[in-house]
Formats: structure tokens, sequence, C-alpha cells
């Protein structure tokens, strides 16, 4: 049976103007190493749960993106991180927040869906969680990057504020395995100068992150408290199953509810018959998608793919 793997870096004002040629060279060399490692695993006739776990570790990894290394801060210079990752074929999921000691967040997600009690852990709690499952921790200032520092400063010049240009990209992927179930996963630091440990729609089920076997699988990345109102993962699921909308029609009459509630961003998902599919309303939105179809794209712009 055939393969899809569909992944995101975040969507934003991201334009040819504004990202510099070696942050689009490092942007596309890095979207796909976390190919790869999916697609290899699908190749292999492995599952989508473990491929959107690889492609994600991979964008967790490179520093170009909004998760893990490279994650924005806190206003007081933090690496609080998120993330969620979910089995369509159980429907089984785990969910981190406000993180700070894993090297992958998305591997101490794992280690919660896997541990099977809890469904989402928040903090010092989960912190804790990671050492006693023995997730691999980040060494010391792995996450924090200088350039990180410089951009918080300069945003908190202006006084007490969000970053809401959404300039570094939360990462996502989503597949459909050759036994025909989905998976996705999503992992971010959220909003660049947050404060009052705020979370917003990755780790939440049904928001940012979501998989069932009788629609598809779905990741989302932008203004994260209006994404969390509209339910967008459950709620682009429930048009598939209830209303028999398709996978690109669905995720677009989503985005378009985001809109409307005045937020931006983007989605990627893959149904269970394969289908791969992308929408965002914002000028760029870093992505990439391959299958055993022999596809295999990467794209940032608006007027690419």
């Amino acid at each position: 049976m055939t393969w899809t793997l569909v992944i995101h870096g975040g969507s934003g004002r991201i334009t040819r103007d504004t990202l510099a040629e070696a942050a689009d060279r490092g942007a596309r060399t890095a979207l796909g190493d976390a190919l790869d490692a999916g697609g290899a695993i699908l190749a292999n006739g492995g599952s989508a749960l473990d491929a959107v776990e690889a492609a994600i570790g991979v964008l967790e990894d490179d520093p170009h993106f909004n998760a893990g290394r490279g994650a924005v801060l806190t206003a007081d210079g933090r690496a609080e991180l998120d993330a969620a990752i979910m089995d369509g074929a159980t429907r089984n999921v785990g969910a981190v927040a406000g993180v700070t000691v894993p090297r992958n967040p998305v591997a101490l997600a794992r280690a919660v869906m896997r541990h099977g009690r809890h469904v989402l852990l928040v903090g010092k709690g989960a912190d804790a969680f990671a050492a006693e499952q023995r997730v691999p921790p980040a060494a010391a200032g792995w996450h924090v990057l200088p350039e990180r520092r410089d951009q918080l400063a300069e945003l908190l010049e202006g006084g007490d504020g969000y970053d809401t240009d959404m300039k570094y990209g939360t990462v996502g992927a989503v597949a459909r395995d050759a036994a025909g179930h989905v998976a996705a996963a999503t992992s971010t630091g959220g909003m660049m100068g947050k404060r009052w440990r705020r979370i917003g729609d990755t780790p939440v089920p049904g928001a940012g992150t979501w998989a069932d076997d009788r629609a598809g699988a779905f990741s989302c990345t932008g203004t994260g408290e209006v994404f969390l109102r509209v339910g967008a993962g459950h709620e682009a699921a429930a048009r598939m199953r209830l209303a028999g909308d398709p996978v690109g029609s669905a995720i677009e009459t989503v985005l378009g509810e985001v809109t409307a509630l005045g937020g931006t961003g983007g989605m990627i998902a893959v149904d269970t018959a394969g289908t791969p599919a992308w929408a965002f309303t914002t000028p760029g939105m870093y992505r990439g998608r391959m299958s055993s179809a022999g596809e295999r794209l990467i794209a940032i712009y608006d007027d690419e793919g």
C-alpha cells in the first residue's frame, strides 16, 4: 500500500525580501533531512507514528525553527517547550507543555503516550517524568541561542509585548503509513516574549494536533489562541467525517474560521487514502511532502508548490 509524509516548519511573515539566502538554504536543507528521516521509516514498512516522531526530532534539532534548539524565549529569557503526538489508529495521544529539560520534546510526548496513564503533562512535573522515563536531556545551553536572546531584547525594548509576526516557526508532521494508519505530531517554543506560562494550541489535542483513522491527521501553526478557540484539528476532521469534505477543502474552511476570528497561520494534513494537503493565510510557510509514488517537494513561499 501507499504512504505519504507531510511536514511544516511554521508559517508567518516569510518572504524572499525578509528571509536571507543563507536562512532559505538552511531551512530547505532541514526540511529535506526531516523528510528523509520520516520517509525512510515509511518506505521500510514502519508506522506513521514512528515517522512523524523522527521527522519532528530532526526539525527540533535545527536552529532555523521555533522548536527545541533555537526556540523563541519567554519574557524572562527561558525556552519553555510544547509538543504533542497522536496515533490515529487508537487516538492515543501524549503531550507536554512548558518543559525545559528534554532535548527533544516530541520524544517526551511519545513517552507520555507510551506510559498511557495521562495525556498532557506540564512544566516541572513533565520534566520530572522525562528523567523518570530516561528521555535524553539537552546539554547546557542547547535550546537557547544567542540570536534569540538578541531578538527578545529587541522585542522588549518597546515595552512589555509579544511577537505577533510569527517570524519563527512551529514544526509539525503528519503521515499515512502502508498499513493505512495516520499520525500527527507538532512541536514549538510558543510565542516570543510569552509570560505567565502561556501555552498555545500545539500540545492541545484537537486544536494544534489531531489524528483519527476515520478522517486523517492534522498539524497547525499560527495564532495559537485562535486555533484553540476554533479547535482546528478536530474541526477539520469532523468536516471530513460528517460533511464529507475533501481534506484540502476541510483545512481551508477551518483556516477561514481562524481568519474570521482575527488569527493567521497554516495547516498540513493527510487523509486516510494518503492524499496530502496544506494551506496557509500568511506570506509563507516552511513545508515539504513526499510519498511512495516518488513525489518530493520542499517549499517556503506562497508561489511555490
